[in-house]
């Protein structure tokens, strides 16, 4: 199982990948699954992975292959928008589901994925899209300003709680963070070590940077906050309702 995370802000955007996967509980590795292409100053692009591991690096190798192609339905740094962009990454996962998924199938594989793209070409704005198993996709507008993507449930209500236009960079990182932890504590397919990027909206170029590893300090310190508090907020929510029991 995969968690994934993009959250679109007035300043910029927030990304974050787990990188576990299990194919039972005997058979658990590690994988990254955020990817990042760019050409500092013209364009730049990240994208999260979830579903079938052979299918989502199938998808980034051909998305990489195609590069330099100067074809614009075909070559992320050709491409004319972040419309076009999100495009690409459909197309590449349907020529990979054209050529795989009909053997995979014939074996009982689940040969699913769903994708997180972020980005922006100069000229344009930063924008949020999620790409789904068919290679169709939608964008985050509105009043809708994150995607996740993989296990969703357990870390959805603390970003719907926190997360608004105007949240700074920083406490949205921390509102990921936190999300990841609430799904890490209901799911054990989901795990460290945590990939988090921070993009700055206009800067054209890589951000901030950073792999969280289990016995991380700030990782560590996060979620015993996290978990004190909530305790804390439990205790002291709501008063004696004077029942008889």
């Amino acid at each position: 199982m995969t968690y994934c995370v993009g959250i679109l802000l007035d300043q910029g955007v927030v990304l974050a990948s787990d990188s576990r996967t299990n194919a039972g509980i005997d058979r658990v590795s590690t994988f990254r699954k955020m990817f990042t292409f760019e050409r500092p100053g013209e364009r730049f692009f990240t994208l999260l992975t979830a579903g079938n591991l052979s299918l989502t690096q199938g998808v980034v190798s051909l998305i990489g292959e195609w590069l330099e192609s100067e074809d614009p339905e075909k070559d992320l740094y050709a491409a004319h928008s972040m419309f076009n962009a999100a495009r690409i990454v459909g197309r590449a996962l349907r020529t990979i589901h054209k050529t795989d998924a009909g053997y995979l199938q014939q074996h009982d594989v689940d040969f699913s994925a769903s994708f997180v793209l972020a980005g922006q070409v100069r000229g344009g704005r930063l924008r949020l899209f999620q790409i789904y198993d068919a290679g169709n996709f939608i964008e985050a507008m509105g009043d809708t300003i994150y995607f996740q993507i993989g296990e969703v449930k357990y870390g959805k209500p603390i970003l719907d709680r926190i997360v608004r236009h105007d949240t700074s960079l920083k406490d949205a990182a921390k509102c990921a963070l936190i999300s990841f932890d609430s799904t890490m504590r209901s799911n054990v397919s989901v795990g460290p070590p945590i990939d988090l990027m921070i993009y700055r909206r206009d800067t054209l170029q890589r951000a901030f940077t950073i792999r969280l590893e289990e016995d991380d300090p700030y990782w560590q310190e996060l979620r015993e906050g996290w978990g004190d508090a909530i305790h804390n907020a439990f205790e002291n929510v709501g008063h004696d309702p004077g029942w008889e029991l």
